[in-house]
């Protein structure tokens, strides 16, 4: 945990002193390290005999939370929808 800490600090000294300078390909190296860090996440779990065997179970339950959460967030859309066009009709006749 540690070395996490001191890494993060590290990278932060690290742009604390190189702020002036012009890092025009920084953008690029970032995006390249972000996929070669997914791509060895994906060998990792590819290579965890247990994640792989609990993957239809996995699967569902992550389907079962991506449906429920989706039909929260429109429902609570639909209610707050309804919530401001009463409240717009209301303001509506009053000016009238």
């Amino acid at each position: 945990m540690f070395v996490v800490i001191g890494c993060m600090l590290a990278g932060v000294l690290t742009g604390f002193i190189l702020r002036r300078r012009r890092l025009g390909r920084i953008g690029t190296v970032i995006t390249v390290l972000i996929w070669l860090l997914l791509f060895l996440l994906g060998v990792e779990v590819g290579g965890n005999e247990q994640v792989i065997k609990g993957l239809p179970t996995l699967g569902a339950e992550a389907l079962l939370i991506a449906v429920v959460a989706t039909l929260g967030s429109c429902l609570a859309a639909l209610g707050l929808w309804k919530l401001v066009s009463r409240r717009e009709i209301g303001r509506s006749e009053d000016e009238r």
